[in-house]
């Protein structure tokens, strides 16, 4: 298959808002794909990623690339190897190496093709085919039931290969996609509420409420006497949290898949600041003196000794989960259908330090990767995680730091992120020193004002409400918005969306 095809394809995704659409341009071009590598490269350019998670290449790197070939004859293949190739360079001349190799493939591709590999290799190009639409694209393409596709990929925590299977194999395929131990698999997510009579609105009583602690995300992998640790993006950093491996070992299960949340506590039992927590598992060991102890609490439970429980309701889970942990391994936990019982034990935990409480319906299944109705958070005050699209430098005692930043949501039918307005509130020296060094590593543009970035950066940012504002492009924008942290646990496309901010725009304008 030629590049251009896919890129002519992806030219129709960014075009056009449809969900339908985008799906039927995709399961068309995958009907041309060829063998299953071809179909796998192809899945993953249309998902906005390469398959080589380094390749050593820069945004300077390919702005001085050569003149664009008048023809297309770069094939998929060819694109693949390339960047294959490119990151296993290393040591002394790679650099030289490497701007040779980018030379020759940037030399056979065509201005368009140049423009997609750029956003490509930058991690720009958002056009809208996420996991969801890909999931929609291969069930169209092969008949086989969406919902199968979707729960595989969630499963497999990425599309690419639940893709090539079905289309290679087709149903038969998805068979090999199970609960594996040892493998993460995309996390149940939350929606939000303002309340905690909101949240039971949501989820149906009675309704268990649990405290919403503010620390990281973990999955907990455990086959025999091998551990590993997971953060939400599945990233592995079992070696920097043997706290974890610990508590797990001392279980009385031979194989266990657990859900919770890992977090720094004082010696008086409150949290301490999420950057505490955050720093110490960013390090790459537990020991010395900037090292903080990290207790563990565990609040669900995926697969026991060769059973999956992934299927079961919410309160068979906690049923599996209380026989295995202890009580002061489980984060704190009420089951109620009263209201008022419920704002107490809401009251009780951020009077204690935490951020609010989870409720979760007791009769759901663990939805992996989904952000239903079963599972709501409620927080003390009106939070969003946004992606950072820009930051403009700073007057008087700021003039020389980036500082008032450009906030944007994700369109949950286009996948393009829109701006909500900005923010200079909330940020120390600290942040301030660290924003301008790192804002300007991820530079993809600039003007007398402002820098503009590569979508990466997420940040999780308090306000008091949301205003109808021309001004931007969603038509809204945050009041008293205030930065909270950065998110370096969050990916892009785990930002909130427009459409949850329209949901809390229509709350607040009916009240």
């Amino acid at each position: 298959m030629l590049l251009s095809e896919v890129v002519e394809t992806s030219t129709g995704l960014a075009d056009t808002r449809s969900r339908l659409k985008k799906a039927e341009l995709i399961a068309d071009l995958l009907a041309t794909a060829t063998d299953p590598e071809e179909t796998e490269v192809v899945v993953t350019y249309l998902s906005g990623e390469l398959r080589q998670r380094r390749t050593g290449v820069g945004w300077r790197t390919l702005t001085n690339a050569p003149e664009p070939a008048g023809t297309p004859s770069l094939t998929v293949a060819e694109v693949d190897r390339a960047f294959a190739a490119l990151a296993e360079l290393a040591g002394p001349g790679s650099q030289a190496r490497r701007r040779e190799a980018v030379d020759a493939l940037f030399a056979r591709a065509t201005e368009a093709e140049q423009r997609f590999l750029r956003l490509l290799v930058s991690g720009e190009l958002r056009q809208g085919a996420l996991d969801g639409v890909m999931a929609d694209a291969v069930a169209r393409a092969t008949g086989i039931p969406l919902e199968r596709i979707r729960a595989a990929t969630m499963l497999r925590g990425a599309a690419a290969p639940v893709a090539v299977a079905v289309l290679t194999e087709g149903e038969a395929g998805l068979a090999r996609f199970g609960l594996e131990v040892g493998r993460g698999v995309q996390p149940m997510l939350a929606q939000s509420a303002t309340s905690v009579v909101e949240a039971l609105g949501k989820t149906g009583t009675p309704a268990a409420l649990e405290w919403k602690l503010d620390g990281i995300r973990i999955q907990v992998h455990r086959n025999g006497s091998e551990v590993v640790v997971y953060t939400r993006t599945l990233d592995d950093i079992t070696s920097r949290v043997p706290e974890v491996v610990t508590a797990v070992l001392a279980l009385d299960a031979q194989q266990v898949v657990l859900d919770g949340e890992l977090i720094a506590l004082r010696p008086d039992g409150r949290p301490e600041p999420f950057q505490v927590t955050g720093s110490r598992t960013a390090t790459r060991a537990a020991t010395g003196p900037e090292s903080v102890p990290l207790t563990p609490y565990f609040f669900d439970i995926l697969h026991q000794d060769g059973q999956d429980l992934l299927g079961l309701d919410g309160a068979t889970r906690h049923e599996w989960l209380s026989k295995l942990i202890p009580e002061e391994q489980r984060i704190p936990r009420l089951v109620t259908d009263d209201p008022e019982s419920g704002h107490a034990f809401f009251a009780d935990a951020v009077k204690r330090g935490h951020e609010g409480v989870m409720v979760k319906s007791l009769t759901v299944p663990y939805e992996a990767g989904r952000r239903g109705s079963g599972w709501v958070k409620v927080k003390q005050t009106h939070t969003l995680d946004l992606l950072v699209l820009a930051a403009e430098w700073g007057h008087g005692r700021r003039t020389g730091w980036l500082s008032n930043l450009h906030l944007g949501a994700r369109d949950a039918e286009s996948g393009k992120f829109v701006m909500l307005g900005k923010t200079f509130k909330g940020l120390t020296d600290e942040l301030l020193r660290w924003q301008t060094e790192r804002f300007q590593e991820l530079e993809v543009r600039r003007d007398d004002y402002t820098v503009y970035l590569r979508p990466e950066i997420v940040v999780e940012i308090a306000f008091d409400g949301v205003q109808t504002s021309p001004r931007y492009p969603a038509g809204m924008a945050l009041r008293f918005a205030r930065v909270l942290r950065y998110r370096d646990d969050k990916s892009p496309d785990q930002v909130d969306t427009v459409q949850t901010v329209r949901a809390i725009h229509e709350g607040i304008a009916d009240e």
